[in-house]
């Protein structure tokens, strides 16, 4: 098997965005876009971000941190996820996926805010190391110091028993 290079990497080079249509499968019994149906999107944003960033073939979703859901989608709308990382530890990293969907007119309104950490895996499906973060711009420290709060609460969450 070839080495992994574990040089540090940009947001920018690990960020997806991937675009579908709203199908009537997709659809919950209210009519709009099912809240599970959405989630398997992001997951497979995510994964697709930390496998780039990771250089890993294998990750996996440790937690979700936060899923908001601030409107819904319906039948054939256009939905655009896009996702990056915002924040890397040893052999995990944080991605935030924004959801929205896309008018005729390519106009995009938000729906949907999540934050993921996703973990590298070796090939003994075993954590391993992540190359690290640049962070480049001021809204990429922003992002960084929010992450490290959201780290901090999750440890908290934890020793607490959730």
């Amino acid at each position: 098997m070839a080495e992994r290079r574990l040089e540090a990497k940009t947001a920018e080079f690990s960020r997806t965005e991937m675009s579908c249509v709203v199908a009537p499968r997709d659809l919950n019994g209210g009519g709009r876009l099912f809240g599970g149906a959405l989630l398997q999107k992001i997951d497979e944003v995510a994964g697709i971000v930390a496998k780039r960033h990771s250089g890993c073939n294998n990750v996996t979703t440790a937690s979700i941190d936060n899923l908001h859901f601030k409107a819904g989608a319906y039948v054939n709308d256009l939905l655009v996820l896009i996702g990056y990382v915002t924040y890397t530890g040893k052999t995990s990293m944080e991605v935030r996926i924004d959801t929205y969907i896309e008018d005729c007119e390519g106009m995009r309104r938000p729906i949907n805010r999540a934050y993921f950490v996703m973990v590298a895996m070796d090939d003994e499906d075993k954590p391993t190391k992540v190359p690290q973060l640049i962070v480049e711009t001021e809204n990429q420290k922003a992002e960084w110091e929010c992450a490290v709060l959201r780290k901090e609460n999750r440890l908290k969450r934890k020793r607490e028993g959730f």
